[in-house]
This record gives structure tokens, C-alpha cells and sequence, in this order.
């Protein structure tokens, strides 16, 4: 599957691009040395130097440190509410599959409900009303992705459970618990996944969002969308912290685009075909 993603070449960039930001994200300390806190308030704005590659922000903190760090940050939040997210939607579009028929119309009201609001409002909603913070920040996200992963896990789950080898499962006398988790779910996992790939650039941009209007990672630690908020605010004082902080985030998140996009074509013959 790797080679096929690396045969194309949006592939291949989407690839490069999601293997440097992991590299970045797992060896943040080892890659940025200077303390991403540190305040020198003599040397605040700085240009681009050795000593700092981005230069330094308005309390004269290294930019290249906060955005490594940033990484380790945006990937956390990104990867994990995309796991309890996928998880949950994976829970209830089996259980609603295989429930009666009102339990199942009970759970898809309860994925239109949440999705007919937009994932941003509904973010700001529910952090206005929790309080902003990592997990919050994390379990508000989730929540949003909930409905997605839920809505097609159904839908398969529901085309899996009519298929022969399944009656035939049942025929030789196989429990219910067994079909479902050696042969539903590993079936449902395919389109489920891909589309869990496809979801990580729009968490990476949800999450940024909340820490630009001060709703997501609180500081001091290093967000990417606090770190364009900071640059944001001082524009008058140099145009580069906004600018870099702008073309990390839109160079991570076209990445993960490419390689999700790269991803469903391996996954699915079809897409590739067209």
C-alpha cells in the first residue's frame, strides 16, 4: 500500500510531507534544543538567525522551537480524537446495525443533530461550555467525528450483514459477538479508515482555529493556531511569525490531503480506476 501511495505523485509529496511532520512530532525535544518557553525580552523580534531560524516572537521566545513543538501538539490532538472518534462512530453504527429498528433510528437522529450544526460552531459551543483545555479540546473534536466515522460504519455494517459468508457464518452455528468481530468490523474497516486519514487535515485546521480565538491550547504551550494568532497581533512589528506560522499549518494540512487522498485510491479499486 505504500508503494502504491508513493507511485503517484501527490502521493509521494503527501507522504515526504506526513513522514517529516511524525519525525518532527516524535523527536520535537531532539530536533528544537532551545526551551520553547524561554522569554528573552531583549531580543524579541528577531530576524531569522543561526541562533534562531525563524527568529523570535513578541517575548522573544525561538519560533522554531514553538513550532516543533507545536507539532508534537497538533498531532496529539489530531491522532487522538481521531481515535475516539473513529471508536465511537465505529460502536454505534454496529450497534445501531444490529439493534431494532428504533434504537437505529434513535442513533441517526442523534448523528443528524450533531452534524447539522458546523463542526467550528459546535466546537465553539461546547468549549465555551467547558472550558477551554487539552482534553476538552480533544473530546469536543472527536465529538464532531463522531457522526462521519458512525454514518458509514452503518451503512457498510448494514450491506456486510445481508453478504452469504455471513448467513453461512450463522448457518455452522457461529455466535454473534464472533461475526462481528472477525467479520463485520474487519470488513467496515476499509472506507472507515481511509476516511479517518481524509479527517486529520480538517482536525488539524478545527483544532487551529480554537487556539486562534483563544478557545483551544492555552498558553504557554505552543499551538499552531496560537502561534498565527501571536503573529496576527503583531503585524506592525514584523510580517515573519505570521507567515511562518502560516505556511507550516498549510503545508501540513495540503500533506495529510494529499496522502489521505493517495490512501483511498489504494484502498479502493474503483476510485483508482477513475
Amino acid at each position: 500500500m505504500l508503494r502504491q501511495i508513493a507511485s503517484r505523485p501527490g502521493g509521494f509529496i503527501g507522504l515526504t510531507i506526513v513522514t517529516l511532520i511524525l519525525f518532527c512530532a516524535a523527536l520535537a525535544p531532539h530536533i528544537a534544543t532551545q526551551d520553547p518557553n524561554a522569554l528573552d525580552i531583549m531580543h524579541r523580534f528577531a530576524p531569522p538567525s543561526a541562533d534562531h531560524l525563524f527568529g523570535t516572537d513578541q517575548l522573544g521566545r525561538d519560533l522554531f522551537s514553538r513550532q516543533v513543538h507545536g507539532t508534537r501538539v497538533a498531532m496529539g490532538v489530531a491522532l487522538s480524537a481521531i481515535l475516539i472518534g473513529l471508536s465511537l462512530g465505529i460502536v454505534l453504527g454496529v450497534a445501531g446495525a444490529y439493534t431494532t429498528p428504533a434504537i437505529e433510528r434513535t442513533i441517526t437522529i442523534l448523528f443528524d443533530a450533531v452534524s447539522s450544526f458546523p463542526s467550528i460552531i459546535l466546537a465553539l459551543a461546547l468549549v465555551a461550555v467547558v472550558g477551554p483545555s487539552l482534553p476538552m479540546v480533544v473530546l469536543v473534536v472527536a465529538l464532531t467525528l463522531v457522526p462521519q466515522f458512525g454514518r458509514v460504519t452503518l451503512a457498510q455494517t448494514l450491506s456486510v450483514i445481508n453478504a452469504p459468508f455471513i448467513e453461512a457464518e450463522q448457518i455452522i452455528g457461529a455466535s454473534k459477538p464472533r461475526i462481528v468481530f472477525f467479520h463485520v468490523i474487519p470488513n467496515v474497516l476499509a472506507p472507515v479508515v481511509v476516511l479517518a486519514a481524509m479527517e486529520i487535515p480538517v482536525v488539524i485546521a478545527l483544532e487551529a482555529s480554537l487556539s486562534f480565538l483563544g478557545l483551544g491550547i492555552q498558553p504557554p504551550l505552543a499551538s499552531w493556531g496560537s502561534l498565527l494568532q501571536d503573529g496576527y497581533q503583531n503585524l506592525s512589528k514584523g510580517y515573519a511569525p505570521a507567515i511562518i506560522a502560516c505556511l507550516v499549518l498549510a503545508i501540513a494540512t495540503l500533506g495529510f490531503t494529499l496522502c489521505g487522498e493517495a490512501l483511498r485510491d489504494a484502498i479502493d479499486p474503483r476510485s483508482r480506476r477513475a
